[in-house]
């Protein structure tokens, strides 16, 4: 029996979080889900976004899956899902992306990982206002932690049979912040001898992934280029609503589709539940459970082929539900 936190999130989170659920629990696993709250739909029940009942969850059960979380205006929270990733010290933020037959791109067979640090960089939060018209943000990239995103990176090329890692920088500018960061991760390339190494400056990167993205496997990237990358190439395979993600760290991982909430479509049974789906087969890899991981990844990727039974945005007229009932009955046969 595995015990996981679930945070459905608000805005169309509880949706996708319910049809995930019913297409993992399919698979015939035992899995208890600790429901918990956070979000702008909480703010007036608990005064914070993130309630430390989340937190106390996350850490006793060291997994959970999230839908999406509006973070409300003025709170003083920068984000939700930023302060979860601090809080819980979640370094390592990592996004697959791959074509998905039946989803229309300018591309195909892309298959790539971004691994993306998570707890530094210009995302850490030093800012301040010098003067009325003049504000600052401080880069912060340290030894520690760029070490730590690159044996991740290797490690997981490793686990994975991946044959390649791209180190993602601007060190040729950023001399000192970035230019430790690719010292780092040529450091720990070495001991890796049967893992191809490189690196690129990434606005060369950028414009390589829309050219020849069939040219790499695992990127490792800071904090804001992994943001930036991440979407772009989210965008090679049709968008964020079939983008997968997880945040990992020594002690816990959070699971979770990289898409926003989507308010205006809460409620109406209409959003593509593709993105939550896919990060349940990285939960599910992830507690170990490779066999239902690759169900769920099968039956998911057999539904969005056919287009039978897929969402509008996937050029169906199928609902959540109606799409998560598809995928269930290619799990169960």
């Amino acid at each position: 029996m595995h015990t996981i936190t679930l945070i459905p999130g608000d805005g169309i989170g509880p949706e996708i979080s319910g049809a995930m659920c019913r297409v993992v629990e399919s698979t015939g696993i035992e899995i208890k889900w600790e429901k918990v709250e956070a979000g702008a739909d909480v703010m007036e029940k608990y005064g914070t976004p993130l309630p430390e009942y989340v937190l106390k969850s996350v850490r006793r059960n060291k997994v959970a899956i999230k839908g999406p979380i509006t973070t409300p205006v003025g709170t003083g929270f920068r984000s939700v899902n930023v302060a979860l990733r601090k809080e819980l010290d979640l370094y390592a933020c990592l996004r697959p992306v791959f074509s998905l037959e039946g989803v229309k791109t300018r591309f195909k067979n892309i298959d790539l990982v971004i691994v993306r640090e998570n707890t530094e960089d210009l995302y850490a939060g030093i800012e301040r206002m010098i003067d009325e018209d003049t504000a600052e943000s401080i880069k912060r990239i340290t030894r520690g932690a760029s070490e730590r995103i690159a044996k991740f990176a290797f490690n997981y090329a490793v686990k994975e049979d991946r044959k390649k890692v791209t180190a993602v920088h601007k060190a040729n500018i950023m001399k000192y912040s970035d230019g430790l960061f690719l010292e780092c991760v040529k450091k720990i390339a070495e001991d890796y001898p049967k893992i191809e190494f490189e690196d690129r400056i990434v606005d060369n990167m950028c414009m390589q992934l829309v050219q020849k993205p069939e040219l790499y496997d695992v990127l490792v990237c800071p904090n804001l280029y992994g943001d930036i990358i991440s979407d772009l190439c989210a965008g090679l395979v049709g968008g964020l609503g079939i983008a997968p993600g997880a945040n990992i760290g020594g002690e816990c991982a959070v699971f979770e589709p990289v898409h926003g909430s989507a308010p205006k479509y809460a409620g109406q049974n209409k959003v593509n539940p593709t993105a939550i789906i896919l990060s349940s087969v990285l939960m599910l890899k992830y507690i170990g459970e490779e066999d239902a991981a690759s169900k769920v990844l099968n039956a998911t990727t057999a539904v969005i082929k056919e287009k039978k039974n897929v969402t509008y945005d996937l050029g169906g007229t199928a609902g959540t539900s109606e799409m998560a009932d598809a995928i269930i009955k290619k799990i169960v046969g």
